[in-house]
């Protein structure tokens, strides 16, 4: 099962994609491969900026992304509370405000005053560029143990991850560093110290660390933040259908009652051919489309019914907050 990374292990759902991992080998040598800083360098650059999350009974993991005091970590560490408390590196501890959530990519911006912290803040780099293989580094705490320093792999890339809404995060990171209970809102990091991704979930039948973690890429993360910070929440696009990829291509599994896809006559068992003029190949290529848009804008999608093909054009919704 997944579960969340944090103090509280948040159920988030099987991963069947999980069980197709093929086991691979840490490269552990004092310099990374390709260049890049050592994992010490990287650790003395990135640990100030990393702060544990005290919400309640639960905890987890933070970091600071900018100068202003703006806080990266989980929805699900934060939940509805609206302050925490932050530790810092060197021992301080400040209250947080809770700016904002976004529950479908399981991310939260905090606000805390840094004044009297010696912090230089995290670099956000990119994730379009992340290649199996390549190694990566994470700062967290778990179980409580502070700033503990972890390396791995990146395992995978363009796994889909179960939001704590029931959505589908998309494109995210998957690693063996070992991650555990605490380590939810931390950084994952390259060798060059930066950014590019935020741990969130990992994959365990029995809550320890097996080698599977998973984190919501860095351009996700970007993009949420600024949204966030600008204007306090993200309303997404909605179609209203749950999707099959089958042996012929991607179907409607479910059309729910009442959403945009069924007042636009859409039936379970279509099969979608182009969404947006581009051809269908996986359910990403739909959930794409829907997120490029927003409540409200059309979505075009050429179906296969029986042996009749026809486009359809869909008003797409608001997002609920939760799958029904």
């Amino acid at each position: 099962m997944a579960v969340g990374a944090g103090a509280l292990l948040d159920v988030y759902g099987d991963d069947e994609s999980a069980a197709a991992t093929t086991t691979t080998t840490v490269n552990r040598s004092s310099r990374p491969t390709g260049g890049g800083l050592t994992p010490n360098e990287i650790y003395k650059q990135a640990s100030d900026a990393v702060v544990e999350v005290q919400a309640g009974n639960a905890s987890g993991t933070g970091f600071v992304v900018d100068t202003d005091g703006h806080v990266v970590t989980n929805e699900h560490v934060v939940g509805t509370a609206r302050t925490v408390q932050l530790r810092f590196a060197e021992g301080g501890e400040e209250q947080a405000r809770v700016i904002a959530t976004d529950r479908s990519t399981d991310l939260a911006v905090l606000d805390v005053d840094l004044s009297g912290h010696n912090v230089t803040p995290m670099e956000l780099g990119s994730s379009a560029g992340v290649e199996v293989g390549d190694s990566v580094y994470a700062i967290g705490n778990p179980f409580g143990l502070e700033r503990s320093f972890t390396a791995g792999i990146m395992s995978a890339v363009g796994r889909d991850i179960r939001a704590p809404n029931g959505f589908t995060i998309s494109d995210a990171i998957q690693t063996d560093a070992p991650v555990n209970q605490g380590n939810s809102g931390g950084p994952l990091l390259d060798t060059e110290g930066n950014v590019i991704g935020v741990v969130s979930q990992i994959a365990s039948e029995t809550g320890g660390n097996v080698g599977i973690g998973y984190a919501v890429p860095s351009d996700t993360v970007r993009d949420v933040v600024e949204a966030l910070l600008r204007d306090g929440e993200i309303e997404r696009a909605y179609l209203g259908v749950r999707l099959a990829e089958t042996d012929e291509g991607v179907r409607l599994a479910n059309v729910i009652d009442g959403e945009p896809a069924a007042k636009a006559k859409l039936q379970a068992g279509d099969l979608v051919l182009e969404a947006a003029g581009k051809p269908v190949e996986t359910a990403a290529d739909i959930q794409n489309a829907v997120a490029a848009r927003k409540p409200g804008q059309e979505l075009e999608l050429k179906i296969r019914r029986g042996g009749d093909e026809r486009t359809v054009t869909v008003e797409l919704g608001t997002r609920p907050p939760a799958v029904e």
